[in-house]
């Protein structure tokens, strides 16, 4: 397989849109997030920092989106196109943006993922702690819905996206098919 070239990394453009949806979805469909597709790229909190990895042919190869509020920077968009995955993209993303977030008051940054384990690695890898999880519980087509309720004149629930407490995992594996421990993960910055 020959090698890739580096790509090129540089700030998100309006016109990078079309490229960041295509690299953000296929990357998601290897994941436990296939289905958190976007038709659009939604707009950025500000301050944000927002970056792409864009091959010599302008092909959008990663994408890392960083949203501040307050002290707390939040990812939230760390994407690699599957065909360029470890190559470093995501680190060099990384990398690249934590020192753009100096100046915007953020003093930790924060991500949060499923049970990946390629995405949970490399949080750790890149210096991250999990500080704690919670669960993701979707409820769908022959899943146990007895006990929920739904507002006069709808039927039951045909797909419901939940939070529930980790403690209570070994209840919602056996009573639903799709249930995931969420982490989040922290690491300081500037310092």
């Amino acid at each position: 397989m020959p090698a890739h070239p580096a790509p090129t990394i540089r700030a998100y453009s309006p016109a990078d849109e079309s490229g960041w949806i295509r690299c953000r979805a296929l990357s998601f469909l290897g994941s436990q997030y296939f289905d958190d597709v976007l038709p659009r790229r939604p707009e950025p909190a500000e301050p944000s920092v927002a970056l792409v990895a864009a091959d010599p042919d302008g092909t959008i190869v990663g994408i890392l989106d960083i949203g501040v509020e307050d002290a707390l920077a939040t990812i939230d968009t760390v994407a690699v196109h599957p065909d360029h995955q470890g190559r470093r993209i995501a680190t060099t993303l990384l990398e690249t943006a934590v020192p753009l977030l100096a100046g915007t008051g953020a003093t930790e940054l924060d991500a949060w993922t499923r049970e990946d384990p390629a995405a949970n690695a490399w949080y750790r890898g890149v210096g991250f702690v999990e500080q704690t999880r919670y669960l993701h519980v979707f409820v769908g087509d022959g899943d146990d819905t007895s006990g929920f309720t739904t507002p006069e004149g709808l039927g039951r629930p045909v797909l419901t996206f939940l939070h529930a407490a980790v403690e209570r995992e070994a209840e919602m594996r056996a009573r639903f098919r799709r249930v995931h421990v969420c982490r989040r993960y922290v690491q300081p910055l500037g310092g």
